[in-house]
């Protein structure tokens, strides 16, 4: 018996049509969020980390701003394991905690059993409490600018670098030429600015005198030892304890701990992702490898990061 064409057709439309169904409802629940977010419990500590080198604040912002206005929020605990990173966003970060307790009225306490330097310590600074362990690799207390002159191995591949600006210092920090001492002298003062800023953000976390600050802050790592007794940090504590702590600030007697929910990628995220490792892999790996090798991810740009972090 002769088979339809048009039938065969008509199960391959339907075939096709349910599965698009599928992966477009499923992409859409996965960009909407999964339901079940919601903090439940009336008395809730919120649990946030904080890894690795501070590029961008919005991941994180999005998830305190968020959960912070929640009535059954009492408390936030942010965990953190960082040598720190850019300026901006880490002081980005230190504000909106800032905000949470003095708009919100909600306690916050730091936790740091690795690494809590430079721009991590800034954001730990906007806390009630600051918890660390003995070996905790804690301050960093200054800025740094890192420039790239590849001006010899353009000389040595035949490639002329030149630029028209609108003024001398437009260029400044460009990597085909040496930077002039005039150039230097304005960058130093501007890392000078962000480093006052830093130190008066500790100053005033910490309640210390400024002339205590000024001692340790040249840049030097402290042990978290070494940050209690100089008061830099409150005291030691695993996580267990932070969130004792918080509950203690907000006169909680019991509590739950509220972790946001991680996002999962839907089918289109996976497809974009996919689609751009066969395009453009090539291309992002020798990226990498240039960027790996003169260092420049972060360059030209004021840091609040522990020398070292960048490898």
């Amino acid at each position: 018996m002769k088979k339809n064409p048009w039938t065969t057709l008509l199960v391959l439309l339907v075939v096709f049509g349910s599965l698009f169904v599928i992966l477009v409802g499923t992409s859409v629940y996965h960009f909407m969020g999964e339901p079940g977010a919601k903090v439940t419990a009336k008395n809730s500590i919120l649990h946030l980390e904080l890894n690795g080198i501070i590029i961008d604040s919005k991941k994180f912002l999005k998830q305190l701003v968020k959960y912070r206005k929640n009535d059954h929020i009492k408390a936030v605990v942010v965990e953190v394991n960082s040598p720190g990173g850019v300026v901006g966003p880490s002081q980005e970060i230190y504000e909106e905690l800032r905000k949470v307790r003095e708009e919100f009225k909600k306690p916050v306490v730091v936790v740091s059993s690795g690494l809590l330097a430079s721009g991590a310590y800034y954001v730990a600074v906007a806390g009630d409490k600051i918890l660390v362990q003995p070996g905790t690799m804690v301050g960093s207390i200054g800025v740094i600018m890192e420039f790239v002159n590849l001006e010899k191995l353009y000389d040595w591949a035949k490639v002329g670098r030149y630029s028209i600006t609108t003024g001398k210092y437009k260029d400044s920090g460009a990597e085909y030429r040496p930077m002039r001492e005039d150039e230097r002298a304005l960058f130093q003062d501007m890392i000078n600015d962000v480093w006052n800023q830093f130190k008066d953000a500790v100053a005033d976390g910490r309640n210390l005198e400024m002339d205590q600050v000024e001692k340790y802050a040249d840049g030097r790592v402290i042990t978290g030892s070494q940050a209690v007794q100089l008061g830099f940090a409150d005291g030691f504590g695993t996580l267990e304890d932070a969130y004792e702590t918080a509950a203690d600030l907000a006169n909680l007697d019991d509590y739950e701990v509220f972790d946001p929910p991680k996002k999962r990628p839907g089918i289109f995220d996976l497809i974009a992702v996919e689609d751009e490792e066969m395009s453009g892999q090539f291309g992002r790996q020798i990226d990498g490898v240039m960027k790996k090798i003169f260092r420049t991810e972060l360059a030209n740009k004021p840091l609040f990061l522990m020398p070292g972090a960048i490898e």
